[in-house]
């Protein structure tokens, strides 16, 4: 079997000038060519090019990626458990970042300038110091977790109001939309998984897909927040996990 440059495109969510340029730079040179010199992948090449995307999406660039691949020392098995063993630990760094980061905006304490007066008339019954002390411990040096106390500063009373009139109101049509049985993988729940990824954007600091995957595994594999989204309905944290990991992949394919 052989593929046009077209349908590899499509197969690996790039553009067809990505794999032009490739070709150019001898990167991934396809195996074939028509009669007119159209240019045909086979099975060979799209193993090739899945190395280059891995590496790719690991921070390598292309110089690197071609070296790797084209050294004689290096069997295709040895470029997978590489490529497995960075990706584990970017995963494994990204879920620890994710539960620091989203307890501190579950606890709504970074940075608030309120009376205890006006804490409880903001938040009711829930303590926004919870999570401080361990968020603080475990991200308190990062760029993320500036950026939200940065932000979170500046808040007013008001402001406050606000993003839990916010968080009140989505959490009120996703467990609407959950006890009418909509599937997680429809548009009208990736679309509030989306809206949800754009509140904490909006709100505390910039959270790309990536992260907001790792947030959804979160839901379904820490106690406290799988009890904290069931609590709006049953099953709905693992319902939000799917509807997030879903629109993260209509989003970045």
């Amino acid at each position: 079997m052989s593929y046009s440059v077209g349908q590899v495109a499509g197969f690996a969510g790039i553009t067809v000038r990505t794999l032009h340029h490739y070709d150019e730079i001898g990167l991934l040179v396809p195996g074939e060519r028509t009669h007119a010199g159209h240019r045909r992948y086979t099975d060979a090449d799209l193993d090739r090019l899945q190395q280059i995307l891995f590496y790719r999406e690991l921070g390598f660039p292309l110089d690197e990626v071609a070296a790797l691949l084209d050294d004689p020392a290096v069997d295709p098995g040895a470029h997978l458990r590489r490529q497995h063993d960075l990706l584990t630990a970017r995963i494994e760094k990204l879920q620890k970042m994710a539960a620091a980061v989203e307890h501190a905006m579950e606890a709504r304490t970074m940075g608030i300038q309120l009376t205890p007066e006006e804490r409880f008339e903001v938040f009711g019954d829930k303590d926004p110091e919870q999570y401080r002390d361990e968020a603080e411990a475990r991200w308190g040096d990062t760029e993320a977790y500036a950026e939200s106390q940065r932000r979170a500063a500046t808040y007013t009373k008001e402001d406050w109001k606000r993003i839990k009139a916010e968080v009140d109101d989505w959490q009120e049509r996703y467990a609407a939309l959950v006890a009418a049985g909509a599937p997680a993988t429809g548009e009208a729940a990736m679309d509030l998984a989306e809206e949800h990824r754009q509140h904490m954007t909006r709100w505390y600091f910039e959270v790309p897909y990536e992260l907001h995957r790792c947030f959804a595994e979160m839901y379904v594999s820490d106690e406290r927040f799988k009890a904290y989204y069931d609590s709006m309905g049953p099953g709905l944290a693992e319902h939000l996990r799917e509807a997030i990991l879903a629109n993260a992949d209509r989003r970045t394919s």
